[in-house]
């Protein structure tokens, strides 16, 4: 309830001109009181104190309309309103305190009448000062939480870009290879295929980009994939495991994987006779996940120690979406091993699930 009040700027409005004119009235009081006044003068000050908080509210709609003024023409307008307001108060706080405090008593000359009009002039400029103040800083705020939330959805729309941009390559490929199983009246590998096919794309369009999965759900869906190769494959595709009980708790990003894999069965596996072996190990050390997936295919000619242009999209939008989600807290190498094959080292922040 509290914070429904003051998040509506109207209510701030009354709630902060409320305690504000309460202490202003206090304030004088407590002069008075020093003074030693007597009672008439406490009642003569207080309704005067209470007509210029009523006066007070005059100034936000006047304000409300300057707001998108210029500099100049902003000014100018808070200093006349806050002069004329001021003069609308004196001569009433005068009349007021003579009827209350002198009982009637009247002056001879016409400029008593406005006599403190400089003083409740300084009093509504100090009002106008802290009303633009705070209006300022309430749109400072709102413009950091519009930039943040901006900044927030563009991260987020990135992350799905990357994460949602599968290799027409493999879809292709799939496909081409169940067309083949049928046209070969192959009913029941090109039916596994397309389950695991089917399965496989759930997966991957149900499962949030923004959310982590464990390590060992995404084994589960990487062996998925995997099996769908191993259909086109056979015993070309050899795949080995290596993956420590511990890393298997491990939050990663859901298909993080599955591109690299899916770039070494293109450019290893595919491009060799007798296929050849992917291999992937996973352990935790020092607090991080570091992960291997190698190949035993040629390799490749590195330029600057990245892959060659129109060579691996999966890599570099892997990379990518690590970059976006770890910024500085991870690395990602690709490196040729010997006697041949490529091998790429992730290394990232060993989180587990609460």
């Amino acid at each position: 309830m509290q914070n429904h009040l003051f998040a509506n700027t109207k209510h701030q409005f009354y709630i902060l001109n409320c305690v504000g004119w309460t202490g202003y009235i206090l304030t004088t009081h407590v002069g008075a009181i020093y003074w030693d006044k007597p009672i008439n003068y406490y009642w003569a000050i207080f309704i005067g104190g209470v007509l210029g908080f009523l006066l007070s509210f005059l100034l936000r709609p006047i304000y409300r309309k300057a707001w998108n003024f210029s500099t100049t023409k902003k000014v100018l307008t808070v200093i006349v309103t806050c002069w004329l307001l001021s003069l609308v108060w004196a001569i009433p706080d005068n009349l007021i305190f003579w009827e209350v405090y002198k009982h009637g008593y009247r002056p001879k000359h016409w400029v008593s009448y406005i006599n403190g009009s400089v003083s409740k002039f300084y009093i509504y400029l100090c009002w106008s000062c802290l009303y633009f103040g705070i209006k300022f800083y309430q749109g400072m705020q709102e413009a950091t939480q519009s930039a943040l939330k901006a900044n927030a959805l563009a991260h987020e729309a990135q992350l799905k870009m990357l994460r949602y941009q599968l290799n027409p390559h493999f879809l292709f490929n799939t496909l081409n290879a169940i067309s083949t199983l049928v046209l070969e009246n192959q009913t029941e590998r090109a039916n596994e295929m397309v389950t695991r096919l089917s399965n496989f794309l759930r997966y991957s369009l149900d499962n949030d980009p923004m959310q982590k999965v464990t390590f060992e759900q995404e084994i589960t869906t990487l062996k998925l994939y995997l099996g769908i190769e191993k259909v086109r494959f056979e015993e070309r595709l050899e795949i080995n495991f290596e993956i420590d009980s511990e890393a298997e708790k491990a939050l990663i990003p859901s298909l993080i994987l599955q591109p690299l894999v899916e770039n070494s069965i293109k450019y290893a596996i595919a491009k060799s006779e007798n296929g050849g072996c992917i291999c992937l190990r996973a352990k935790v050390f020092a607090r991080e996940l570091l992960l291997e997936l190698k190949d035993d295919g040629p390799g490749v000619e590195m330029v600057d120690g990245e892959l060659p242009n129109g060579r691996g999209v999966g890599v570099k939008n892997t990379r990518e979406r690590l970059s976006e989600l770890y910024n500085d807290k991870h690395s990602f190498t690709i490196s040729n091993i010997q006697p041949c094959g490529l091998q790429v080292s992730i290394r990232l922040p060993y989180e587990i699930a609460e």
